[in-house]
C-alpha cells in the first residue's frame, strides 16, 4: 500500500493536525506554559512518526523488490530502515 493510500498516516496527521489545533486554542486562551508544551511534542511526536511511517513506505515500494532478488540487498534495506527512525 502506497503511502497516499495508508489510511494509518492519514490518522497520524489528522490527530497532529487535531493537536495543532489544540495548541492555538490554548494560546488564544492564554494557558499554561507547561500544558502548551506538552501539546506541542504531542504534534512534534506525530509528525515525527508519519515521517518515518512514509520513509519506510518509500524504502518498501521503491527499494524492496530489488531486495528480495539480493540478500545483501535485503540486509542494506533492513540496516537502512533501521538507522532511518533516528532520523
Amino acid at each position: 500500500m502506497s503511502h497516499v493510500n495508508d489510511p494509518a498516516i492519514r490518522d497520524r496527521l489528522r490527530r497532529a493536525s487535531g493537536h495543532l489545533a489544540t495548541v492555538v486554542r490554548m494560546i488564544e486562551e492564554e494557558r499554561d506554559c507547561l500544558a502548551i508544551a506538552q501539546q506541542l511534542q504531542a504534534v512534534l511526536k506525530a509528525i515525527e512518526k508519519v515521517k518515518t511511517m512514509v520513509i519506510h513506505d518509500h524504502l518498501e515500494n521503491h527499494l524492496g523488490a530489488a531486495a528480495i532478488a539480493s540478500p545483501e540487498a535485503k540486509r542494506l534495506l533492513d540496516d537502512f530502515r533501521e538507522i532511518s527512525k533516528y532520523l
